[in-house]
């Protein structure tokens, strides 16, 4: 099938969808999946950030034929500026080159919009992703609409798009927990572009000194390794936690590891969570079998001598389509006392 087959049926695919955008206030979604709409282009994507096209190749860049047959297409749609950035080299980090005019518009802060909501985004920087997830539209619209009066904890909140949705929500207090300062910055400009910069903090940390201590744990430490600074905080538990690690990272505190140890991240998290209060799990690795995972968070919770209430699977919004219904980005959340 050739390429502009492929994505005029991804299009088509996404007819409903698109139109539950306009009512939502959403101008950042992705048009094609190439795992699921890409037949053989499965390590092409493609989506809007505002009023920018952003094309990502992550196995092997476009043939120049099917860069200038994917451009037309998005063209034909809106006039946009179209941005592709190559990631198929090491670490995925951007590595072709752009126009000047292209590089401009990559480089320059955007303003997208999603539930109605403001959120900075920038298409090419230090880091490698463009500031919002868009898989994770459906767990700030959980979170969005859960909030209200609420108190809220975001872990590896990276540009707080969950703590930013919460706020918006209503929320009474909500607590941004990252390492990276580059990422918090965001944050504090989404806040500030949605006003809610009076019911948003920001604490800049490693998640598990953090974590440990607002579970009143003893923070974690290795055998004769000097510690490096971490912020002080006071224990406190929150009406819902949102709980979205990286799939594997490593620290002077722990490891996280989400095939082989989610525990050492969901115990303290779940210690934070009040009684008849919510944990949000999340887990992207897609060999982590959804079942098995969630029998384990229930097993943690219940050695900690808690229950589960009540638990509400979160499924991903349907430009991010799956093979089978089993998404490798999983979200629960468990009610708890």
């Amino acid at each position: 099938m050739s390429i502009h087959a492929l994505l005029t049926q991804a299009f088509l695919n996404r007819k409903a969808f698109l139109q539950q955008c306009q009512q939502e206030q959403t101008d950042c979604y992705r048009i094609f999946h190439g795992v699921v709409d890409g037949d053989d282009m499965s390590g092409l994507n493609i989506d809007r950030y505002g009023e920018t096209w952003l094309i990502q190749t992550f196995q092997q860049p476009l043939l120049a034929a099917d860069l200038a047959a994917v451009t037309d297409f998005l063209l034909a749609i809106d006039d946009y500026p179209v941005i592709y950035n190559d990631r198929s080299s090491n670490n995925s980090r951007v590595m072709n080159e752009l126009t000047e005019a292209a590089e401009q518009q990559a480089q320059a802060s955007l303003i997208v919009h999603e539930l109605g909501i403001q959120y900075t985004s920038k298409l090419r920087h230090d880091g490698q992703d463009p500031l919002l997830f868009l898989d994770m539209r459906a767990g700030r619209r959980y979170v969005k609409e859960k909030s209200a009066g609420k108190t809220v904890l975001n872990l590896f909140s990276y540009t707080c798009g969950i703590g930013i949705a919460a706020a918006v929500g209503g929320a009474s207090q909500v607590m941004n927990i990252d390492f990276s300062s580059f990422a918090l910055a965001a944050g504090h400009t989404n806040a500030a572009l949605n006003g809610v910069e009076n019911n948003s903090h920001f604490v800049q940390s490693d998640a598990f000194p953090a974590l440990s201590q607002l579970a009143g744990l003893k923070v974690p430490s290795r055998r004769g390794r000097t510690l490096p600074y971490y912020p002080k905080l006071k224990a406190q538990q929150f009406d819902l936690v949102f709980l979205d690690p990286p799939r594997y990272a490593k620290s002077a505190f722990g490891n996280v590891n989400l095939e082989n140890d989610y525990q050492s991240l969901f115990k303290p998290a779940m210690l934070a969570t009040k009684d008849q209060g919510t944990i949000v799990a999340c887990n992207n690795v897609a060999k982590v079998e959804r079942d098995l995972w969630f029998k384990s968070l229930v097993r943690c919770v219940e050695k900690q001598g808690r229950v589960v209430l009540e638990s509400h699977w979160i499924d991903i919004d349907t430009d991010f389509p799956s093979f089978d219904g089993n998404h490798p980005l999983k979200m629960v959340a468990l009610k708890i006392k």
